[in-house]
């Protein structure tokens, strides 16, 4: 069993700790507030985006392509993590290792795959209807 002093001997370095954090905190702050600047100008309080000042409203509506690029940008940067895992851990995994992320590789081939043949890799306009309505323009009779 531990005595009430061994339990204060190993308590008393986490305390010493957080007293040397805080109090530099307050330090750090309290000399930002003394020699940092006080001013009140027009755009003080104006949102800094850039150097471009903002118009309009926050409450714009976004493609529903611009959420589909975010979430698949999501995905497939999570599962480069994964294989990245994978490859530091080479060695310790051995053979069954490198079936599962070959397997793991296939089923991100065959999930792109998929994407790109429901549209959600089409970025920019149907270039067989482009091809459609120039050969429509191209073949109507000139008057």
């Amino acid at each position: 069993m531990y005595t009430s002093n061994e339990n204060a001997t190993i308590l008393w370095p986490l305390l010493v700790y957080g007293a040397i954090v805080l109090s530099l905190v307050a330090i750090i702050l309290g000399l930002s507030y003394v020699l940092g600047q006080h001013h009140n100008e027009r755009a003080t309080g104006e949102p800094y985006e850039g150097g471009i000042l903002s118009a309009g409203t926050a409450r714009m509506r976004f493609s529903s392509q611009f959420y589909l690029v975010a979430m698949l940008f999501v995905i497939f940067d999570v599962e480069t993590i994964f294989i990245l895992s994978w490859a530091i851990a080479f060695r310790e995994l051995g053979w069954y290792g490198y079936i599962g992320v070959l397997v793991f590789i296939g089923l991100l081939a065959i999930v792109l795959v998929y994407e790109w043949r429901n549209g959600a890799l089409d970025f920019g306009p149907d270039g067989k209807k482009i091809l459609a309505a120039y050969k429509k323009m191209s073949h109507k009779p000139s008057s």
